[in-house]
């Protein structure tokens, strides 16, 4: 065994996006705290975020080509199994120098040569699937897989059991400081973003890309939510900030609005939101409902319709509100959005939302999926 007797050798796999990357590295650092001693080695490609993220968390990334699997003919088809031999040779040479008992996959282009080089080796295989309806790669590997865990319920793979999503470091965190002291976590985040922790605070976001829709609604609606008597942090994505900083032109109480096209420490943020705006890709669901977030989600209005999937048990259970990008206009702003900030029932209507998507969250995700993947070593 690699790195002493004893030690056990996990392969992850999986990146391109954050929602493959995040509950990547937040499993790692679960097995991590629990084996100082495991080696730990990532599969990722060269071009995807896991090339930045994986090595600024101090773990070995082993790359492999990038194998996009084409959903309708084309000529990639003919491409593909040339790209996937070398992407599995690639995968399998990994596993060997690694010495990997269980390879543990989170989607994306390099989980099937994973899932593909694990299973030619006879090494058990444990997914993790994100979102509320499977991709391609997983949809694959949970045909033999050993465990299969899912965010949401209801997510069709075969054999899935529910952990809900691994957080992200700081989002863990946040959540300990807040059990531990809720109004000085706030007022210090409120400080490190110059906000007022005294007033009712709206987070607006679209993610790093933005939601035009979003922004142009609630930026719409300024004057109404300003005049009640809200604080705005409004993240527009990147370029987007020019329009929504024109509609706040000459309108009262703008400098309670405040405007940035991205914020890094999202947890400062999340600290102080008493309500979140935004899409509803399960990362932004998990995150806010283990926080115990009020929100309103617009899902994207494109796509395979998964961010609806995504937020809908925490608006079953009554922890947010669902609106259809079509109808997210500021009228629906005006009509919605104040009377969960302000006024008598406001703070009583917030708790039992945030009550009840608490509820519906997960906080221990990671340490569930590290124990399938404890259960599987040798």
């Amino acid at each position: 065994m690699p790195e002493g007797r004893g030690a056990p050798s996990v392969l992850l796999a999986g990146g391109g996006t954050a929602g493959h990357v995040n509950p990547l590295l937040a499993v790692a650092d679960e097995l991590h705290r629990r084996h100082p001693n495991a080696r730990l080695t990532v599969l990722g490609t060269a071009q995807g975020l896991e090339a930045r993220l994986v090595p600024e968390h101090g773990l070995p990334l082993a790359v492999v080509p990038r194998v996009p699997l084409p959903r309708r003919p084309t000529l990639d088809w003919f491409r593909l199994p040339g790209r996937l031999r070398a992407a599995v040779r690639a995968a399998g040479t990994a596993i060997d120098e690694s010495g990997a008992q269980v390879v543990v996959g989170f989607g994306g282009y390099v989980a099937t040569p994973a899932y593909l080089a694990a299973r030619r080796r006879r090494i058990p295989v444990v997914i993790h699937e994100q979102n509320a309806r499977p991709g391609l790669a997983n949809r694959l590997g949970a045909r033999w897989a050993a465990s299969v865990a899912v965010t949401f319920p209801g997510t069709a793979l075969r054999g899935a059991q529910v952990t809900g999503l691994p957080l992200r470091a700081p989002i863990a965190r946040l959540v300990e400081q807040l059990e531990d002291d809720r109004a000085g976590t706030r007022a210090a985040a409120a400080a490190e973003l110059g906000l007022d922790a005294s007033l009712p605070t709206l987070l607006v976001t679209g993610g790093s890309l933005g939601a035009v829709s979003v922004n142009a609604a609630v930026a719409g609606a300024a004057a109404d939510l300003l005049a009640a008597g809200v604080q705005v942090l409004h993240l527009t994505g990147a370029g987007k900030a020019d329009a929504v900083r024109a509609a706040l032109d000459g309108v009262p109480g703008a400098e309670r609005y405040h405007v940035r096209e991205y914020l890094t420490e999202m947890h400062l943020a999340l600290a102080v939101a008493d309500v979140v705006v935004g899409r509803s890709g399960a990362g932004t669901v998990c995150e806010q409902a283990a926080l115990g977030i009020p929100a309103v989600y617009v899902p994207l209005p494109i796509g395979n319709g998964e961010q609806r999937l995504n937020a809908a048990a925490v608006v079953a259970a009554g922890g947010g509100l669902l609106v259809d990008d079509a109808d997210l206009d500021p009228a629906w702003v005006r009509a919605h959005l104040p009377v969960l900030l302000v006024g008598e029932t406001a703070v009583e209507t917030r708790e039992r939302m945030g009550h009840a998507a608490a509820r519906v969250g997960v906080r221990d995700a990671a340490a569930r999926v590290a124990r399938l993947v404890e259960a599987e070593l040798p």
